[in-house]
């Protein structure tokens, strides 16, 4: 018998969550980050550091609904919240100058989610 339905309690907690802050804040983009977490976890974005690299200018905020992977390079200051995030895409962000949020921390930065771009 296969399960319907997210099994993970911190996944469940911040798409409800998501969908809260969408309503109270006037924000579609994080009801639109939650629709597509609810999506069966195969097809969520995943989105190495070289494609931030391409498509993302300098000082740019940008979420990811999924996965953030460490291929590539990246030589500008950017500000990235995603799911999941690997340790190599992490240090090399950071050591570019930039920032890696969670996706509650970057709502609370932002509520309105003005300026964040979606990628993936």
């Amino acid at each position: 018998m296969s399960v319907k339905g997210k099994t993970d309690p911190g996944l469940v907690s911040l798409i409800e969550d998501l969908k809260r802050w969408s309503w109270e804040n006037q924000a579609p983009i994080w009801r639109d980050i939650a629709r597509r977490l609810e999506k069966p976890s195969r097809v969520w974005a995943e989105v190495n550091i070289s494609r931030i690299s391409i498509h993302v200018g300098k000082g740019e905020t940008l979420i990811v609904p999924g996965k953030l992977l460490g291929a590539g390079e990246i030589d500008r200051p950017v500000t990235v919240a995603s799911v999941k995030t690997t340790r190599g895409a992490r240090d090399k962000i950071v050591k570019a100058g930039g920032t890696v949020l969670t996706i509650p921390q970057l709502v609370k930065a932002n509520p309105k989610g003005t300026g964040v771009r979606i990628m993936g």
